[in-house]
């Protein structure tokens, strides 16, 4: 993809750049990242516990809701002001689709003690 294509979402780039910089914001400067691929059943919905942590999503899907201490991510929400792609606190993921659906998150999770940088 060239530099004049357009993205839809939120590009690994961008997305490892927001996190290196919030995580900085919040005092951490050593932390692991996951990736979390959820795959959420018909009307299933899952509950994260993220305290202290950012859930960044990544190739967001139509037909999901994701509600958390931070704000709302649902594209079918007619009087949400703005999509909030950074999530923290209690989490909770919601299929709104009549399938499957896959959600994809990058965990940022802060490393307390150096002893732990190789996990």
């Amino acid at each position: 993809m060239d530099r004049e294509t357009k993205s839809s979402g939120m590009t690994g780039e961008l997305a490892l750049e927001y996190i290196r910089r919030r995580m900085a914001e919040m005092g951490h400067t050593n932390y692991l990242l996951r990736f979390r691929h959820l795959l959420l059943r018909v009307n299933e919905t899952r509950e994260i516990i993220g305290y202290n942590q950012i859930f960044m999503l990544v190739e967001p899907a139509q037909d999901i809701r994701i509600e958390s201490d931070v704000g709302l991510f649902d594209i079918n929400e007619d009087h949400a002001n703005e999509m909030q792609y950074e999530h923290r606190g209690r989490i909770r993921t919601t299929n709104l689709s009549l399938s499957p659906t896959n959600v994809r998150f990058l965990q940022a999770i802060p490393n307390n003690t150096s002893e732990h940088a190789d996990n």
